[in-house]
């Protein structure tokens, strides 16, 4: 075989592998994930916008699905100073214990009774399969409920 035909050879070898590599990179790269995302808005709005956390005066504060950076002393922080049992750090949800150990805190800061912030806490403890693990809460959804049922407290949040 000759060097023009080895050139040839390869040519013709190279351009359909080329070919099924762009087709390949449209479809899986660009129209599978527009396709999704579209199918997504249209059917799971909420969902697929990321569930998103409204304050009274409809401004977006969060998600329901990543933990949020609250720092005032008036809000559940989403982490404690101590390890967090999340893997990633962006779990949403706190343990009771630690929901609990940030109340008097919030009391302090608030005036809200602790009676009423242990009520609201154990109101909103969301549950585990059976057994496994233990019970938790949401601070994002604690801190909600703050503002909607102390507005005179939280009347920067209520717009």
């Amino acid at each position: 075989m000759t060097t023009k035909q080895k050139e040839k050879w390869n040519l013709k070898n190279l351009r359909p592998i080329i070919g099924l590599t762009v087709v390949s990179l449209l479809i899986c790269g660009l129209f599978f994930p527009l396709l999704m995302t579209g199918i997504g808005q249209v059917f799971f709005p909420y969902q697929a916008n990321g569930e998103l956390a409204h304050l009274p005066n409809g401004q977006a504060v969060g998600s329901y699905f990543i933990a949020q950076n609250f720092t005032l002393p008036i809000f559940f922080h989403t982490r404690n100073e101590t390890a967090s049992p999340s893997a990633s750090g962006v779990d949403p949800d706190i343990t009771l214990q630690d929901a609990y150990s940030q109340i008097p805190r919030i009391s302090n800061a608030t005036g809200i009774s602790a009676d009423s912030l242990m009520t609201i806490v154990n109101q909103n403890q969301e549950g585990t399969f059976w057994i496994f693990g233990s019970p938790y809460v949401d601070p994002l959804q604690l801190n909600l409920l703050l503002i909607n049922d102390y507005p005179s407290v939280y009347s920067n949040f209520t717009g």
